[in-house]
């Protein structure tokens, strides 16, 4: 399962002109089928939104698996080949601009955020806005982050009544996407999280 959904993944199309301020790259689509594929044996897939869904593989995969996916993205450049990408595979996906500093999403509550934010290389704490803004409405999170986050998740969802549940460590292996990049592949850490909120806060947020 997780194979063939890696293989269809690998055509979709990537950032056309990548913006470096945005931290823009290509989620490797052997990460994102791990993912996706843990994600709907844990029976979070129903309804899903992906924060800095950037060309949209992670939402596409979702939708694929049978999610209602809503993919947001300041870039409307990077949401055009998301669409196309939708278009690609046959799912349908719904694609929004928006910053998500600005996003209001209080009628998704109860989702589940599959994302991978910005590392915060360019600009130093880049993935705590997109960690806080799941924290609003989502009932579970999956996140990808550089590695050695932990202190700084684990801190946050404390701080917001979520828990992490599990905590999976890869290397992946990132396409060369800048003039700078002198190798075709970088290996890097990372480490992907998923964080359930908890019980009380749950039934705090219903009311």
């Amino acid at each position: 399962m997780k194979k063939e959904l890696e293989i269809i993944l690998e055509k979709l199309e990537g950032f056309r002109t990548p913006k470096i301020q945005l931290e823009q790259y290509v989620t490797p689509p052997a990460l994102v089928a791990e993912m996706v594929v843990t994600a709907k044996l844990m029976d979070d897939l129903e309804n899903v939104v992906d924060l800095g869904c950037g060309t949209g593989i992670l939402s596409i995969a979702a939708a694929m698996f049978g999610a209602n996916a809503v993919g947001f993205d300041i870039d409307i450049e990077a949401l055009r080949t998301a669409k196309k990408n939708a278009r690609k595979i046959g799912v349908d996906v719904d694609f929004v601009q928006s910053d998500v500093r600005t996003l209001c999403l209080r009628d998704f509550k109860g989702f589940t955020t599959l994302m991978n934010p910005p590392f915060g290389i360019q600009v130093r704490g880049a993935d705590r806005p997109f960690l806080e803004k799941a924290m609003e409405f989502s009932k579970v999170i999956y996140t990808i982050h550089s590695a050695g986050s932990e202190e700084f998740v684990a801190k946050l969802a404390e701080e917001r009544g979520y828990v992490i549940t599990h905590l999976w460590k890869y290397s992946i292996p990132l396409r060369r996407t800048y003039s700078f990049h002198e190798k075709a592949f970088k290996y890097i850490p990372v480490e992907v999280f998923r964080l359930e909120r908890k019980k009380d806060e749950v039934r705090n947020a219903r009311r």
